[in-house]
């Protein structure tokens, strides 16, 4: 067993030497700047997540400057990127880091694993990257390699696998050099040992590869069956008046909490055509009284957005209020609870969800807003 594992590590880090990966973070010994790239990172591809890695550090160079930014002006360099807990997470540690450290980022793993939004990978990437501290990360490309490798059929998705798996990472790690093989075994996974079409007629590790052997590589590692997710249906009313359009910042325990959103409705299911959706959006926020010269304009296509455990329907209707409507109207109760923003500030320090973001980027010309 020994010498397998001895041959395991060997080639990987004689692979790696000879496939470097370039990323702006790697390499870095700035506890803070790995921090941040593993954040963005979490359930993200690379690709994705790289182009805001530079816009944070560009615009937070250090701890202090994070722990200080304003949490909308956060949110709005965070937008698109989804997973906003990340970003408030990220904000709660900085604030942490700043007030309790004096700005100092911890350099144990068990100071760096209390970080609040930081779990047992992300703090042994942070430990291992930046402190040479000998902790095994555990990621999906970990998982892929040693279970195709050792063979390993326990479904990644269980209480089980991660005790096995983390057993034997920290087992094959190498002590003297544990960043390089972390780093070593992610890009393996990333690269090579892909999910689909693995390079197995040129992998250094198929001699000893169990899923090469037992013809299983394009089914391992296995996954139990996730639980359907839950449907939602949103109706956003896109209100306007003039160069202003209202909004409401999400608040509570859901999906996109303190993010900001046009008056919503959700409903149990899709309305069946779009005078359905202007007519049940017209009941709910304006049962009464409409000003002269109101006006109903496009109803958008149906925009679908996947999280962890719901998937979200939003259909956008826009409402046109005259400009000369008076002013004493907007005391109506639709509107007491609603923020009224100008579309310039719209565009440079409101965050919306993802799917809202898809609504505005489609539609800029109807609303003028990029």
């Amino acid at each position: 067993m020994m010498q397998n594992h001895l041959f395991f590590r060997k080639n990987l880090l004689e692979w790696a030497a000879q496939h470097y990966r370039p990323m702006p973070w790697k390499g870095e010994r700035d506890p803070y700047k790995i921090w941040l790239s593993e954040i963005i990172l979490q359930q993200t591809r690379v690709e994705q997540g790289l182009p805001y890695y530079e816009k944070f550090i560009a615009r937070y160079p250090t701890v202090q400057q994070l722990a200080d930014a304003p949490e909308d002006e956060l949110f709005k360099l965070w937008e698109g990127l989804g997973y906003y807990s990340r970003a408030r997470n990220l904000h709660a540690a900085a604030k942490f880091m700043a007030v309790e450290l004096g700005g100092r980022f911890p350099n144990t793993y068990d100071d760096i694993r209390a970080l609040k939004g930081v779990g047992d990978y992300t703090a042994a990437a942070i430990a291992s990257f930046a402190f040479d501290l000998p902790y095994a990360v555990l990621d999906g490309n970990v998982y892929r390699v040693l279970a195709r490798y050792f063979g390993i059929d326990t479904p990644t998705n269980t209480p089980e696998a991660k005790r096995r798996f983390s057993t034997l990472a920290q087992q094959l790690l190498d002590p003297e050099r544990p960043g390089a093989f972390n780093q070593a075994l992610m890009d393996f996974g990333a690269t090579h040992c892909r999910p689909k079409q693995a390079k197995c007629s040129i992998c250094p590790l198929q001699p000893g590869c169990m899923a090469f052997k037992l013809g299983k590589v394009a089914e391992w590692p296995l996954k139990t069956k996730k639980a359907a997710k839950k449907a939602r249906v949103f109706l956003y009313a896109v209100i306007r008046h003039g160069d202003d359009i209202f909004i409401q910042k999400r608040s509570g325990k859901d999906i996109w909490q303190n993010l900001y959103e046009f008056p919503l409705l959700e409903t149990e299911q899709a309305p069946a055509d779009k005078q359905n959706a202007v007519g049940q959006l017209m009941s709910y926020f304006f049962p009464d009284t409409l000003p002269p010269g109101f006006q109903a304009g496009q109803v958008s296509k149906p925009y679908r957005q996947l999280l962890t455990h719901q998937a979200v329907t939003a259909i956008f209707c826009e409402f046109l209020i005259p400009v000369q409507t008076p002013e004493d109207y907007f005391a109506h109760p639709t509107f007491k609870t609603l923020q009224r923003v100008s579309t310039e500030k719209l565009k440079k320090n409101v965050a919306f969800p993802r799917v809202i973001v898809w609504y505005l980027q489609e539609n800029a010309p109807t609303l003028t807003l990029f």
